[in-house]
């Protein structure tokens, strides 16, 4: 597991979807393999959903953050939306064209889209930010 905040992409919160379906499996796998390559944290969604307030202020306060939703029902939204913390990237799976299921045995192909299309709605947050000025500094500056 990549350790520190240091790499690319390292301070960037990951929130995902881990619902009751592939989608929201693949979602939840995804973000744990890019949290294992270095490629931001993944952060626990649930907390925010409790309204517990560390977790809150936390996931208002990150530079970056992606949230992934399986699906258009959009419970990771709801939950940041129900905490009033704004969302900054958003990817929902089925918009790549990852169909929703009830098979659980997930596909490395899709895992690996997932995580390509993750890494470039980042890139395209973080551009976008520098473009505006907002500052986008590391959490290990």
């Amino acid at each position: 597991m990549a350790e520190g905040c240091c790499a690319s992409g390292g301070n960037i919160m990951i929130l995902a979807c881990s619902g009751g379906s592939n989608v929201g499996q693949l979602s939840n796998q995804a973000a744990v393999e890019l949290t294992q390559e270095g490629f931001g944290k993944m952060f626990c969604l649930a907390g925010v959903g409790g309204h517990l307030g560390g977790f809150v202020q936390s996931a208002k306060d990150v530079p970056q953050m992606m949230a992934i939703d399986g699906c258009d029902i959009g419970c990771t939204k709801a939950i940041l939306d129900h905490a009033n913390v704004p969302i900054k990237s958003y990817l929902v799976l089925t918009g790549l064209g990852i169909e929703k299921n009830k098979d659980f045995n997930l596909k490395r192909e899709e895992i690996d889209t997932i995580k390509e299309a993750v890494k470039k709605s980042c890139g395209e947050s973080h551009s976008a930010q520098t473009a505006a000025g907002i500052s986008t500094a590391s959490c290990c500056s």
